[in-house]
């Protein structure tokens, strides 16, 4: 009896720790209205652009975005306040060769693969965002390259 009781307490437990760390859910809401999102693909990596045409500062705040299989922060444009910029880097790290070692440097350290938490296609990208302080998810789709 003891071990049934022990056996079921365990099972109620890892019920409820694995129920709620798989409590990520997308939005079907957009938090903002978005125009065209795009990348360009560049010689250190490709830059995801995500121009937004309104949100509600107040209560909207853009985080970061997976894509690719990697996941960067989004960082709003000083001078273009509705353009948020994700940065990738899929350099090898070793463009630059140099006995001077401020120019290697300047090498970008490729980003590691991180997993995403959700099945998403190669034009597709998801929005980390929060919206009165809980963080929720977006699925971003039919995102194109641009030269």
């Amino acid at each position: 009896m003891k071990n049934f009781l022990f056996f079921s307490s365990l099972l109620l437990v890892l019920s409820i720790v694995t129920g709620c760390g798989s409590n990520k859910e997308l939005q079907e809401r957009a938090p903002a209205q978005f125009q065209d999102i795009y990348y360009t693909q560049g010689e250190n990596g490709l830059d995801l652009h995500i121009p937004v045409a309104a949100i509600q500062d107040n209560r909207i705040n853009l985080k970061s975005v997976y894509f690719r299989g990697m996941k960067s922060p989004l960082i709003q444009d000083s001078e273009q306040t509705n353009l948020f910029t994700a940065n990738f880097s899929t350099a090898n790290g070793m463009h630059i060769m140099s006995s001077d070692p401020t120019e290697e440097n300047k090498n970008r350290v490729p980003q590691k693969a991180e997993k995403v938490p959700f099945e998403i296609e190669d034009d597709e990208a998801i929005l980390v965002f929060s919206q009165n302080d809980k963080t929720k998810y977006y699925k971003l789709t039919g995102i194109e390259e641009k030269n």
